[in-house]
């Protein structure tokens, strides 16, 4: 429009602007369940809706179009069906699927006036920003933390893109410490998280939660002890183990070399005390025999199932309140407890060729996990925590705030109605302050940041730098850890440009598969090589610049970020935005990206 003008629902015209608008709201949780009513109370009568999830019992306290008849039902649908009793004029569709499906394309983002993220993880939120830019289409991102919150806007060639600043990645920690020396409860945490997996779950070879015991021969190897396993493979560590009772089940443990954490438990039906002994006491006086890892470093001390059991060791019996500390001998009790109910469970699943999922809100899951954490926590000489704080851990929870959510869900409307009436200059980025700032806000507003000259996304010029040991990373690896992982691509084609335009990855289907074991060095990647990389579906095009560092595991990478500060527009807030931008919904608050990554 021409002229600065008031937004007023008294101007027919714009009534029917918003009316006529076609949105596109991607997740239907905390944020989206609101943002859904406000848009409907608004007047916007034609609504689209994605969210690949289901009702949990847990989401009820803050997901106010759900009730208790809804859980297990699609939160798409329900959400649809709720806003449809609010306002039965509105047209709403709802996908009950995930946005990265290829069917979401961007001809399908084309049709919609405005998208509206309430997403709740980054790969999802950088591929809806690719899409929009590519079709052109507004976006409004989102986020919330606890009492924090956050709404920005994406105008393509206007505003800075969601990739334009480095986003942090999901801590990780050296497999190496989590199997054999942790130092801290979230240590034990993620090994527990680990272990459910190995036992009931899709296991992931990474998750290995056993020391290597026994090498190729089938023989113990102490000088080799340290070696990580690739093929997610454990034993029992017997070889070190005293007599405890168990050592039928150790010999055919290590009669054929490597078994891995299932079939152990398999061989034992899932019992709840060769399990216990196992993880609590072989593998640790394994741990035990390499005397290098404790030269330094407090050892652990095995433990025996009876002799917690009989001896009570660490406290009496207390009551069951999640919030008290627990001795270990209720650890102990509860880790068999857990183990029966899931292994019945488990036994179920598998006739129905499917494996369980952990979810902090299962409670024979969630406190399975609290109880090995802990007990391992004991053995390592680490204070063991309550039960409500390791959910808190294991979920990587910040409590979520309804209130929040449905500050930021009307904060979004506003913006929404800004570029519906084609006031695009009056869109800011807001942000939800935890205490007032000095000018006594809690709401704080900003000019949106101009959109970084050297965006790999945005720019349409972009270049990444990004250091590797081209001797140790294999093809794989790069294409997971790299182009999926840390540059969210969906489907990438890369070809080397020093090598006459060689086809190192195709997005068609086993057309390099017969290369994807090879280190890069092997298929001619050199110090400085420049990869052109291409992602049809997400029509994004840049140049990929790989040097090598031979102190890089290959597993590991440093993606070099330039800090969109020059040429921005609100410099002088810049910083105050980034300190306090929010991830996810739900989410952490965003902190200095990390360089070095590893998987």
């Amino acid at each position: 429009m021409g002229t600065e003008q008031e937004i007023t629902f008294r101007e027919p015209t714009f009534s029917q602007r918003i009316a006529n608008s076609k949105v596109f709201v991607i997740g239907a949780g905390g944020i989206g369940c609101e943002l859904l009513k406000n848009l409907a109370l608004t007047g916007f009568k034609k609504i689209s809706v994605i969210d690949l999830d289901t009702i949990d019992i847990s989401n009820l306290n803050r997901q106010f179009l759900f009730r208790k008849k809804h859980v297990g039902k699609s939160k798409a649908e329900v959400a649809s069906e709720a806003v449809k009793q609010i306002a039965p004029d509105v047209d709403i569709k709802f996908f009950h699927d995930s946005i990265m499906n290829e069917r979401f394309d961007v001809d399908f983002f084309r049709q919609f006036s405005l998208v509206m993220n309430a997403l709740d993880n980054k790969a999802a939120r950088s591929h809806v920003n690719r899409l929009c830019l590519v079709a052109g289409v507004p976006l409004i991102e989102s986020g919330s933390a606890g009492y924090l919150g956050q709404v920005s806007v994406i105008l393509k060639g206007r505003t800075e893109c969601y990739d334009c600043t480095p986003k942090p990645n999901q801590k990780t920690y050296a497999s190496c410490t989590i199997r054999n020396t942790p130092t801290e409860m979230i240590h034990c945490v993620v090994w527990a998280k680990s272990l459910f997996n190995q036992l009931f779950g899709e296991s992931d070879p990474d998750d290995d939660v056993s020391p290597e015991t026994v090498t190729s021969d089938g023989m113990g190897d102490q000088k080799n002890s340290q070696t990580m396993d690739n093929d997610g493979t454990t034993t029992n560590g017997s070889v070190v183990s005293a007599d405890n009772g168990n050592n039928s089940v150790n010999d055919a443990n290590t009669k054929n070399g490597k078994m891995s954490t299932r079939q152990f438990a398999e061989t034992t039906d899932y019992g709840p005390k060769q399990i216990f002994e196992k993880l609590f006491f072989d593998d640790i006086n394994y741990l035990l025999s390499m005397a290098d890892l404790w030269k330094e470093r407090k050892k652990p001390t095995p433990i025996h199932f009876m002799q917690i059991i009989d001896e009570g060791l660490g406290g009496s019996r207390p009551n069951e309140d999640e919030n008290e500390h627990w001795g270990v001998s209720k650890w102990a009790e509860l880790f068999e407890d857990s183990l029966f109910a899931l292994a019945e469970r488990y036994r179920g699943a598998v006739k129905e060729k499917r494996m369980l999922i952990w979810d902090k809100d299962d409670e024979p899951a969630m406190q399975f996990v609290a109880a090995c954490a802990n007990l391992r926590a004991y053995i390592f000489g680490i204070g063991t925590k309550p039960l409500f704080d390791l959910k808190a851990m294991a979920g990587n929870i910040i409590p979520a705030i309804a209130t929040t959510n449905a500050c930021v869900a009307g904060m979004i409307v506003v913006e929404a109605l800004k570029i519906v009436s084609g006031q695009l200059n009056k869109c800011r980025t807001i942000f939800i302050k935890r205490l007032p700032n000095p000018q006594g806000k809690i709401l704080v507003d900003q000019e949106p940041s101009a959109p970084f000259p050297k965006c790999y996304v945005c720019s349409g010029k972009g270049e990444v730098i990004v250091h590797v040991n081209l001797n140790e990373m294999l093809l794989k690896t790069f294409r997971q850890n790299v182009l999926v992982g840390a540059l969210n691509m969906l489907k990438p084609d890369v070809m080397d440009l020093c090598q006459n335009h060689r086809i190192l990855l195709s997005s068609e289907e086993g057309e390099t598969d017969s290369i994807l074991d090879r280190s890069l060095g092997l298929l001619g990647v050199l110090n400085g090589t420049q990869l052109e990389c291409d992602d049809y579906a997400q029509q994004l095009n840049f140049k990929l610049i790989l040097f090598n560092d031979s102190t890089l595991t290959g597993e590991q990478f440093k993606k070099v970020e330039e800090q969109a500060t020059k040429g921005a527009k609100s410099i002088s807030d810049d910083k105050q935005k980034r300190d306090n931008e929010i991830d996810e919904e739900e989410g952490v608050p965003v902190k200095k990206a990390k360089i070095l990554c590893e998987s």
